[in-house]
Order: structure tokens, then sequence, then C-alpha cells
């Protein structure tokens, strides 16, 4: 294996994770900040809050991209740069590590669903959808985004062992999934409170920001 070029790759998967999607589309977008309002994670569901349904989508389809390439290329062209095998897994987990811990954002980064799911689906498409399946089906019948995620992160790695085998794939998404579940901590106390916010459920504070209007004396 070709380390510089590992290292390289894992780097430049780090970085593309860093670049907070939630936070340049709602500022792109005039939108308060998501680590300002709601559960002041910077993802989809709390740019949801908002009100932006668009602002939200594109926050979703951006961080799940930004796990999706990085694999994808390593898989693409992984050979020809004397990558090992098992490289592919370790980029996406250094994408998903970069948007937990984004350089370009002072570290504070989002819990990572939408770009652990692109990397399960770039490291394996079937993976990555029977993954997916896991959260719609818990969304879809308890609407709460944590708890659809938790789900989701206990499953992939059972799915990869049981029907495709242990290996550095696997190592790479229990990390990815035990991160998950360390990053969703106050939501599983929400949950077991009765306190966690529904999917779609906007918070007071997250209106778009507005210059306030000078009031006029009267004469």
């Amino acid at each position: 294996m070709d380390t510089m070029n590992a290292a390289i790759a894992v780097l430049a998967a780090y970085l593309i994770g860093s670049l907070s999607f939630a936070v340049i589309v709602s500022r792109l977008m005039g939108l308060n900040d998501p680590r300002t309002y709601g559960s002041k994670n910077p993802g989809a569901t709390n740019v949801l809050r908002s009100g932006n349904k668009k602002a939200a989508v594109l926050t979703l389809l951006f961080d799940a991209l930004k796990g999706y390439l990085p694999v994808l290329l390593a898989v693409l062209y992984g050979e020809r740069l004397g990558l090992g095998e098992g490289v592919a897994a370790v980029v996406g987990l250094a994408a998903f590590v970069g948007h937990l811990f984004p350089v370009f954002f002072r570290f504070q980064g989002g819990k990572g669903v939408a770009t652990a799911a692109g990397v399960l689906l770039g490291i394996n498409l079937w993976l990555g959808m029977a993954t997916l399946a896991t959260w719609l089906i818990i969304a879809f019948f308890f609407r709460y985004s944590s708890l659809a995620s938790l789900a989701a992160a206990v499953f992939a790695p059972f799915y990869q062992l049981l029907i495709w085998g242990a290996g550095p794939v696997l190592g790479a998404i229990l990390a990815m999934s035990l991160l998950l579940i360390w990053r969703h901590a106050p939501n599983i106390r929400k949950l077991i409170e009765g306190k966690e916010s529904k999917i779609g459920q906007k918070a007071g504070s997250a209106a778009p920001p507005s210059n306030p209007t000078p009031r006029t004396k009267g004469h």
C-alpha cells in the first residue's frame, strides 16, 4: 500500500467532511445560524426547524455527498493509487469525523447522520440502502429523527457482519456507529424524559433574521 497516497486521501476526506453545510446553506439563504436555535446541532433536522424545507433538503444532500464522494473516489481510483483494501472505509470514517469535529468551524460539528449515510452508500450501496430503510421505518412510526438515527447506527454494523462479513470495513462502520451514538447522548436523555422534539417541529427562535423597524414618534 502507498502510505503517502493513503494519508493524503484520509486528510482530504477529513477536510471535505469539515464543510458544515448546515451553517453554509443557512448563511447563503439568509437564515439564522442553526447552532443558535432548536437542538443547536448543525444538521438537516435542525435546519428544518427554521421552517425552510429547501434549506433542510440542501443541507441533507450536501452532508450526504461529502461522505459519499470521498469514498466513491477511493473505490474508483484506489487500486491505481496503490491504496490497500479497506482504505475507502477509513476515508469514509475521516469524512465522518470531519463533520463531527470540523477544522473550519472550531471543531464544533453535527451528529453526522447524513454524512454516515453517504459513507455507507459509497462503501456498499445495499448496506447503505438497508440502513436508510431502517432509519425511514423508525422515523415514520415514531417521528423522532434521533431515535431513527440510533436504530440505524445499531443495525448498520450488524448488517455488515451478518451479510458481508468482518474486516476493515466493519471496523470503520462500528467506529462511526459508536461515535454517532455518543453524539446523541443528550437526545437519549430527552427521549427517556419525553422531551425530545419530533421531526418538523419548529424552534421558537429559528425565524429568519431581520432588521428591526424603528418606531416613529407621534407628533
